[in-house]
């Protein structure tokens, strides 16, 4: 054999040699990463919740943590990080090891954020992955009976009277209460001031002393204020009526075309978590979702389960961000 066709004979071997330890590699790879799922979980999980105890989002979150406990045999702890929208939340998540035991259960709130923050530590697409949708609740247009609101045509007409004289509540910055109520005030043409709180027990506490005129709060917090009669509802924001306030007109019923909000509680991972772990979360929420034992429980606090595959929620994520951003335009929202 020549020198060139021994060279030629050893490249080959060579760039065989290589190709082999590639595909030994990848083997070893994707064998580690299902060890990994099998092994997980072998701690206690957390759910990082961007809102305080008793908001819609965390009621829906701790529901869940309660029967993902069980199912996975080991604690599922929830951390409360309420501010800056839910972004201090969002960005210790998309930080973090993605192992599957750090997890973000955020609001509608979350598509939000990339429209009115320019200067995010994090990427609100890239650096998080959706794992599944949980649950949708209506929020519900709620005033104190001392205001003497009449209707939510009322209350249009005494805040276009005097516009610098109404504010409205939210749980935060671009949460889901306050893009409820911007929807609702650009639909209905008016300009009162909003003030945001640090999650919706607050608001609900300024709004049931008069402090605020309305806020836009998740049902599942609400219900049981407006049953004992500290709260009057006015609508819901969601398309439909809510069999929990069956009598309750939504807002478009009410008088207020376009205002038609939904807000909805989902799962989220950092973006580099191994698929096997996120597979197997996904797996294991959706069966959750699905129990008809667990469909009475979220129905008895006025939520709907919405359980979702993998890409079917990070796709309506991405639609999601798309179209809130329109909104956020329109309404001259910017944070604080």
């Amino acid at each position: 054999m020549n020198a060139h066709k021994q060279a030629t004979f050893r490249g080959k071997s060579v760039a065989q040699g290589i190709f082999k330890l590639a595909l030994a590699a990848l083997a070893l790879s994707s064998f580690s990463l299902a060890a990994q799922a099998q092994e997980w979980p072998k701690q206690s999980i957390k759910f990082v919740v961007p809102f305080t105890a008793g908001s819609g989002t965390d009621i829906v979150a701790r529901a869940v943590a309660e029967r993902l406990t069980a199912a996975l045999g080991q604690p599922v702890v929830i951390e409360n990080k309420p501010g800056a929208g839910g972004t201090i939340a969002a960005n210790q998540v998309a930080k973090a090891n993605p192992d599957g035991y750090t997890l973000l259960v955020h609001s509608s709130g979350h598509v939000v954020n990339p429209a009115i923050y320019p200067n995010l530590p994090y990427d609100t697409l890239n650096d998080l992955i959706g794992v599944t949708s949980l649950a949708s609740l209506p929020n519900v247009l709620v005033v104190s009976p001392s205001k003497g609101f009449k209707d939510v045509k009322d209350l249009v007409a005494k805040v276009k009277a005097k516009p610098d004289a109404f504010n409205f509540g939210s749980a935060g910055m671009g949460s889901a209460t306050h893009i409820n109520s911007e929807k609702f005030r650009v639909a209905a043409g008016i300009n009162p001031t909003h003030i945001p709180f640090k999650g919706t027990p607050e608001a609900i506490t300024e709004t049931i002393g008069g402090r605020i005129d309305w806020y836009f709060a998740p049902i599942v917090s609400a219900l049981p204020l407006i049953r004992d009669g500290k709260l009057q509802a006015l609508a819901v924001g969601t398309p439909k009526r809510s069999d929990d306030l069956p009598n309750v007109p939504t807002t478009v019923e009410a008088g207020v075309p376009g205002s038609e909000y939904t807000f909805w509680v989902g799962m989220l991972a950092p973006s580099k978590t191994p698929k096997p772990i996120l597979d197997r979360l996904n797996s294991e929420v959706v069966k959750i979702l699905s129990a008809p034992d667990f469909k009475t429980k979220l129905d008895n606090i006025g939520a709907t389960p919405m359980p979702m595959s993998i890409p079917a929620f990070n796709a309506f994520v991405k639609s999601e961000t798309e179209s809130i951003a329109k909104l956020v335009q329109t309404a001259g929202i910017k944070a604080n």
